[in-house]
């Protein structure tokens, strides 16, 4: 729920892996089943925000490995301040998981964290902490378009795009096209100028595999869509999670769809 960008049906040099291909090579992936990397009308200033995610089971550690050495067992770290639900929801196979945590659930600033882990590993490792914005009016399980909230959940990252060329390293489908433009202001009346210049799709409301832009809303209009991680404009969003541009562009060049990246995010103990 960023602020509205002008919507375009055209996408514009959509790059996998650093590799131009031509026209939406989409998968319609409607469903609920986080971990097949599906879809979850629009609230940013113009964009789209939805939820998907049937829970999946999380692997567990290797139970000889813990009983023939207790040092080792103490490596199996979950990632922390997650609730029991949260944890279940991240697909086995996920090895990049971006925790946003609110300050609160009426509150508009947020801590991010990117963890990570090896594979065949549970010792999920923090990376830097980061600070952003989420929306207006805070958090909630029951987004709906307009409502200034930003949805609780986990939900895939597999598309990316923004005004400006993908960042060296980029690994996320990118798709460069100049309709990423924040018209207008703030909540807060603060310029959006460049807020879309760099944008991670989150899968709320989406049809995975597709561009940001794409305005499909499997669960409805009326459900909100276009929820993106997208650069900060120094005040709240409709919905969306901003960051400092550097920090878009880490994440660009971190999140590796091998590692099926996922976004858990909501107020404290989500």
């Amino acid at each position: 729920m960023a602020p509205r960008h002008a919507q375009s049906p055209a996408r514009k040099s959509l790059t996998r892996r650093g590799k131009a291909v031509s026209g939406l090579a989409l998968t319609t992936l409607v469903g609920t089943a986080l971990w097949a990397w599906p879809a979850s009308g629009d609230d940013h200033n113009s964009h789209p925000d939805a939820k998907h995610g049937t829970p999946t089971t999380t692997s567990r550690p290797d139970a000889a490995a813990e009983a023939a050495d207790p040092e080792a067992a103490a490596a199996f770290r979950p990632i922390p301040g997650l609730s029991d639900a949260a944890r279940k929801q991240i697909p086995a196979g996920t090895r990049q998981v971006l925790v946003v945590t609110g300050q609160g659930v009426n509150a508009t600033s947020s801590a991010v964290i990117l963890y990570t882990r090896a594979k065949g590993s549970q010792n999920w490792r923090p990376g830097p902490t980061w600070a952003a914005h989420n929306a207006a009016h805070g958090w909630t399980k029951d987004h709906r378009y307009g409502d200034l909230r930003s949805p609780e959940g986990v939900y895939a990252l597999t598309d990316a795009g923004g005004r400006l060329a993908a960042p060296r390293g980029t690994r996320l489908p990118y798709d460069h096209n100049n309709s990423f433009v924040a018209h207008g202001t703030g909540v807060e009346g603060e310029p959006l100028a460049g807020a879309f210049d760099y944008v991670i799709a989150i899968n709320y409301n989406r049809v995975a595999g597709s561009s940001p832009l794409d305005a499909r809303r499997p669960l409805g209009a009326s459900k909100g869509g276009g929820v993106w991680l997208h650069v900060d404009h120094d005040g709240p969003t409709q919905g969306c999670v901003s960051l400092k541009p550097a920090v878009m562009k880490e994440l660009l060049r971190t999140l590796d769809p091998a590692q099926r990246p996922v976004i858990v995010m909501g107020p404290p103990g989500h």
